[in-house]
């Protein structure tokens, strides 16, 4: 029998020397092939940053149309329990005044949505307030421009729209979350 060496015999060894190279090369290739979705928020407009104090003497409560969630997701609309489905269209009442109750907006340029949550809110209950009160302003919107100008809103220029903005400005003002759970 015939004396094998080790040349002779077949090498159990993987040569795995460019085995970095390619996983390298992969990982490149799903991180610049990967889409990483982002989550927009809601566009919101801030106002612009002014230097001038605020007098809160001229804010009348009049003119203030206060929203607060709880932790129990309960809403408390100036001072009274509301459902969700009746809050579009008191904001729209409150907003434009038509019978001009005196406990209601003065006017609709100067009616303000003032919006505060626990907390302990869900998030889907605040974009659901947040949605019925900027609903609100759209459908006042639209029946403005068709009142006005007899066409829908989305129809309009850009100075119509101005215009009916100008009459009826989107003001929702969201104020710091608060404790109220007590936790």
């Amino acid at each position: 029998m015939p004396i094998r060496r080790k040349k002779d015999r077949m090498s159990t060894e993987i040569n795995a020397g460019s085995m970095a190279d390619i996983a390298f090369l992969l990982l490149i290739f799903f991180l610049v092939t990967t889409t990483i979705n982002q989550e927009k928020g809601l566009p919101v407009k801030l106002p612009p940053w002014s230097e001038d104090e605020v007098d809160p003497t001229q804010l009348n409560t009049r003119n203030v149309y206060s929203v607060l969630v709880n932790f129990q997701n309960e809403l408390l609309v100036r001072g009274e329990p509301m459902q969700l489905k009746d809050l579009r269209d008191n904001a729209k009442e409150f907003i434009l005044n038509p019978q001009q109750r005196p406990d209601l907006s003065e006017k609709p340029s100067k009616a303000i949505i003032s919006l505060k949550n626990d907390r302990g809110t869900q998030y889907e209950t605040y974009l659901q307030v947040y949605n019925e009160l900027k609903g609100a302003y759209n459908e006042l919107w639209e029946e403005q421009a068709q009142s006005q100008f007899g066409k829908p809103y989305e129809e309009l220029t850009r100075e119509q729209r101005k215009e009916i903005k100008k009459f009826i400005p989107l003001v929702i003002s969201e104020a710091e979350p608060i404790d109220t759970q007590g936790g």
